[in-house]
């Protein structure tokens, strides 16, 4: 981002972290329910990639050089908006109308109703394939910008993100950074009950990559992460594996066995976020 470099410092990225955390649940109780948890499991990669690792402009989203930010799992966007109105990207006075009629916030995300949300989630499995795509462009404009493109571990089930990967590799796509948001959580239990995908960091491996496998909670594992895939000494595609851990912050959330989507109580939404603003005095 244009800002000085006091605002990268890991102390900042830490309490961006925790805002993001607070707008999301503020979103949430807008409705009662939502991918919560999701939101605060990622809430710490989110404050990295805007605070730290993404060129951006947040005043001009669609500035030429900026990096790009794909989120392919598009139901993870009340972790995206809230990390945009924490840009300065979307007003926090907008956060009110998450998923109501004519909001620029729906419940799944769509570029074309959003600032910030580079393409639409729908389908699991195809942003990666996009994210191929972007870089093959920028790489024809001989631009130095990346794409950052976030899947969820679900999407290493569909066969078309395998696909890419091969893809990736084989265009020497090294301005390609994936994301992989890996918290064992799916709508029907857990991730490797459903389809097993470990070990995911070899699997990427065998596939050309250049792969990285951090704690996606811990804020400088993430930030020494993403220094090392953008210093530029591969020519790879790179991945990032973030082991996070669902509802992230929020004891009582974490704590619940099926978590992939929540419903709260009105009470505790603000006991959610009592929880989050002691955390941060702590």
């Amino acid at each position: 981002m244009t800002t000085d470099e006091n605002s990268r410092s890991n102390v900042s990225l830490k309490e961006r972290a925790t805002r993001i955390r607070r707008y999301a649940l503020r979103m949430g109780e807008v409705q009662g329910q939502g991918y919560i948890a999701q939101a605060l499991g990622l809430a710490d990669v989110l404050a990295v990639i805007y605070f730290h690792a993404a060129r951006m402009r947040p005043e001009d989203p669609e500035w030429e050089g900026r990096d790009r930010v794909y989120l392919s799992m598009g139901h993870y966007a009340i972790a995206l908006y809230a990390a945009l109105i924490e840009a300065g990207i979307l007003p926090e006075n907008e956060l009110e109308t998450y998923g109501s009629d004519d909001s620029r916030m729906p419940m799944s995300g769509m570029a074309a109703y959003t600032p910030g949300m580079e393409i639409t989630g729908g389908s699991l499995g195809h942003g990666l394939g996009i994210a191929v795509g972007g870089a093959m462009g920028l790489k024809r404009k001989k631009s130095d910008s990346w794409i950052i493109n976030m899947l969820s571990d679900g999407e290493l089930d569909e066969g078309s993100t395998w696909e890419a990967a091969m893809a990736a590799t084989h265009h020497k796509l090294d301005n390609l950074i994936a994301v992989v948001d890996n918290n064992n959580q799916q709508a029907d239990g857990a991730s490797q009950e459903m389809l097993g995908t470990e070990p995911i960091h070899e699997k990427f491996a065998a596939f050309g990559w250049h792969v990285q496998r951090v704690d996606g909670n811990d804020i400088d594992a993430v930030v020494a992460a993403f220094n090392g895939a953008k210093a530029g000494e591969i020519a790879k595609p790179h991945v990032i594996i973030c082991d996070t851990k669902m509802a992230c912050g929020v004891p009582f959330l974490e704590a619940r066995e099926k978590n992939h989507f929540l419903r709260v109580e009105p009470q505790e939404w603000a006991e959610a976020i009592k929880i989050i603003d002691e955390g941060r005095i702590s």
